[in-house]
């Protein structure tokens, strides 16, 4: 009986990481906005403004439940917690107090925690609405722009031109003061609040027309339009699924800068006494009433500053972590 040609070769003993019961792993694709998300949680400067802009809009959703629990109405009057002689609150700090969180208003006696909480819904909502309004209208005519060019571009272009230079403050000025005290089914506040949100989101679109188009004109060269393209797919498809999905970035991170700018207008609108109208709460009013008691009583002062400051800082700073995580080039 003949040798074997070959030696019996020796049963091979598993390698590391393959061993008999476990599974091998595969490679797994991470997605845009999970690699987003796992950025600006590393960001814990941007987290805290996110979570403290997440407190704010629940303490404006909020606002008669917990201003209820606190026992305090925005509107009603503590006569008996002022000084008759100086029109001051009683007390130190302005009368801040276990029932009073914040102290109350000169001459009036207003709580001033309830009419911050209930000025909160207006700041968010004014802007909020407003950058929804802007962020409509300036993508679908920035996309427009971008996308079919010509005769379109330049009219587009040369309306936004316009409404650049055009000095929005006084405009809006203007035009609150002249509006009725009854519109569309509103009165009062709320046709000062439906003309705010409109004008503020009309002369906000330009900005974010002008992004939209240029991120149009660059993403419509790109190889993967013109594979669509050679592929035979028409305009409506290549706008929607090739063009539109890569926007959302650049205008989410618009919107998140945009919202604390138009917050700070409205402010400014009703320190100017062109905002909502008394009784109703709002910051800027707070401030602008506050100018004459700021020597005797600061904290009246102090309180709306704050909380404009906490507001905008805190959408800013998401913003800029939001900005961060959804750039394909950060390293963060």
């Amino acid at each position: 009986m003949t040798a074997p040609l070959h030696e019996p070769t020796a049963e091979v003993a598993p390698t590391a990481g393959f061993e008999a019961g476990v599974p091998e792993k595969g490679v797994q694709g991470r997605s845009l906005g999970r690699i987003a998300w796992e950025r600006l949680k590393r960001d814990k400067v941007a987290l805290t403004g996110g979570v403290v802009v997440l407190v704010l809009i629940v303490i404006a959703l909020l606002a008669p439940v917990i201003a209820d629990l606190v026992g305090q109405s925005p509107n009603e009057h503590h006569e008996e917690l002022i000084d008759p002689l100086f029109s001051t609150p009683t007390g130190s700090l302005g009368g801040i107090s276990s029932e009073h969180l914040l102290g109350v208003e000169p001459v009036s006696g207003r709580d001033i925690f309830a009419r911050i909480i209930y000025g909160a819904r207006v700041s968010l909502l004014v802007g909020c609405l407003s950058a929804v309004v802007a962020i409509v209208l300036g993508t679908v005519l920035g996309v427009l722009a971008g996308f079919f060019g010509g005769w379109l571009d330049a009219l587009i272009s040369r309306v936004m031109d316009m409404l650049l230079s055009f000095p929005q403050l006084l405009f809006i000025i203007a035009l609150v003061s002249v509006m009725p005290n009854e519109m569309l089914g509103l009165t009062g506040t709320g046709v000062r609040l439906f003309v705010m949100i409109l004008v503020i989101g009309f002369f906000g679109w330009p900005y974010v027309g002008r992004v939209v188009r240029g991120q149009t004109l660059s993403l419509r060269e790109r190889e993967y339009v013109d594979a669509a393209r050679s592929l035979g797919a028409g305009r409506i498809y290549i706008l929607f699924k090739e063009l539109m999905p890569n926007l959302v970035a650049p205008i989410i991170v618009y919107a998140t800068m945009m919202i604390p700018t138009n917050i700070l207008t409205e402010a400014a609108l009703s320190f100017l006494g062109v905002g909502v109208k008394p009784p109703s709460a709002s910051w800027g009013q707070m401030l602008s009433s506050a100018l004459s008691y700021y020597e005797a009583d600061p904290m009246y002062m102090i309180v709306p500053g704050l909380a404009i400051f906490i507001t905008v800082l805190s959408f800013n700073l998401f913003g800029d972590g939001v900005r961060d995580a959804l750039d394909p080039k950060g390293t963060r």
